[in-house]
């Protein structure tokens, strides 16, 4: 893979990754609730949560939400890190271009999970779902630390099949595997952090969310299709021409 192709790899999965982060909050099992799941784990009413908020009440959303997403970035990166490992044990176990192999593979992978969150295929077995319940939130940062551990461990449908398309990535690509999970993580982490302190114009959006998820899952099939058919060379080539297209004119 030469130095241009491998820097457009990397760019693809940087949006890709960001992008499925975002998509992951923004999806419908994930923003519905969030007014409700950030009132139960900073213990202010959803109704004080959506109205004006003092600066007492914004230091306490800022750190909750500070210690909920540290405990997912944990969870999340560690996995990233399992799926890194996984494909650089597989790229020097298989013989052949084996990154080539596993680059398919995760092409496939991604189109699939880009299908089935359009909801154009029912796959049964991811529908289930495995949240974290707790009726009793231990106090303080803590407990809000140990709510984030098991939300990242444990919410499914919608984080499972998104986030396994970055996994796959990661492995397809293990020397950018820990850094396409973080870009994860920060698409995760800004929508998370804007609409905690406007959590009024979540309803906006989940109105909209089915057309997100769409455009969303067009993109992630977009994606798998690019890794599949290994067309980084020539988008490669097309983003080097235009780039010098466009400095020999303005040179001009």
């Amino acid at each position: 893979m030469g130095i241009i192709e491998a820097d457009t790899m990397l760019l693809v999965g940087i949006i890709l990754a960001i992008g499925a982060g975002a998509l992951s909050f923004l999806s419908p099992c994930v923003l519905p609730i969030f007014p409700a799941y950030m009132s139960y784990i900073t213990g202010i009413s959803v109704k004080e949560l959506q109205g004006e908020k003092n600066n007492r009440m914004v230091r306490q959303l800022f750190a909750h939400s500070f210690f909920f997403l540290l405990a997912v970035s944990l969870v999340f990166l560690s996995l990233g890190a399992s799926a890194s490992f996984l494909g650089q044990w597989a790229q020097q176990l298989l013989i052949g271009d084996s990154g080539l192999l596993i680059q398919r593979i995760a092409g496939v992978f991604i189109i699939v999970m880009g299908l089935f969150i359009a909801g154009w295929i029912h796959l049964p077995f991811l529908m289930k779902e495995r949240r974290f319940h707790n009726t009793h939130k231990p106090a303080g940062y803590v407990g809000t630390f140990f709510i984030g551990l098991g939300f990242a461990a444990g919410w499914t449908p919608c984080i499972g099949p998104i986030f396994g398309s970055i996994l796959l990535l990661a492995a397809s690509d293990p020397g950018q595997g820990i850094f396409y999970t973080l870009m994860y993580v920060v698409g995760f982490t800004i929508p998370f952090l804007i609409l905690t302190f406007f959590i009024g114009k979540t309803r906006w959006i989940v109105r909209h969310s089915e057309i997100i998820m769409k455009i969303g899952a067009i993109i992630m099939i977009i994606m798998g299709l690019i890794l599949f058919f290994g067309l980084m060379p020539r988008i490669s080539g097309f983003l080097l021409d235009l780039v010098q297209d466009t400095w020999l004119s303005r040179l001009g």
